[in-house]
């Protein structure tokens, strides 16, 4: 789990967006995103049985808006003040399994937890 782990289940309590900065394998880099939290578990048709931060990522251009984030992935997250509503979630289609298994995310690209990345 991340450290504020707690925030983002009141996110998606209260129906807040997020602003995530976080590992994408697919970029090679980190990225920026404002989004909208979904759940917290496993799922999304990825057999490994691992928890996931899954996220509605609004400024996808992969035809799925959703994520599926591992902990070691995300570098950074703030509970926003604007509100989104689930039921837009409904129009989009099963996810894919197309996030990184834990052996293909390169250990350099993740911060240490002693990194001094500030979690808010």
């Amino acid at each position: 789990m991340i450290p504020n782990h707690a925030q983002f289940l009141a996110a998606i309590h209260d129906h807040k967006k997020v602003w995530l900065r976080f590992y994408s394998a697919p970029d090679s880099g980190l990225l920026d995103r404002v989004c909208a939290p979904m759940d917290y578990g496993p799922g999304g048709g990825i057999q490994d049985g691992l928890n996931r931060y899954w996220i509605w990522d609004y400024a996808s251009d992969t035809g799925s808006h959703t994520l599926g984030l591992l902990p070691r992935q995300i570098v950074e997250l703030r509970v926003l003040g604007d509100v989104f509503d689930p039921e837009q979630f409904a129009k989009e289609p099963t996810p894919t399994p197309t996030t990184p298994t834990v052996d293909s995310i390169p250990a350099t690209a993740i911060p240490s937890v002693s990194a001094s990345v500030p979690i808010l």
